[in-house]
């Protein structure tokens, strides 16, 4: 359907059934609006995805020299 049927439609309504129309395109706009929002990781949500070796925190040996 094209923009230039949906307004010859459109123009057959009266103006309470117009609203209506209006009202529900204000609704799908919300509605897509919310769809197309990009989604917040949850806190938490890479447990268990890694590990960590208990000797993260030690110095490196190849960086000795450097060290004071």
């Amino acid at each position: 359907m094209t923009d230039v049927q949906l307004y010859k439609r459109l123009q057959y309504l009266n103006p309470s059934l117009r609203l209506e129309v209006y009202d529900f395109i204000d609704f799908l706009l919300k509605k897509q609006e919310k769809e197309n929002k990009p989604k917040k990781p949850k806190f938490g949500c890479a447990k268990g995805r890694f590990k960590m070796s208990p000797d993260f925190d030690a110095p490196l040996e190849d960086l000795k020299e450097y060290m004071y």
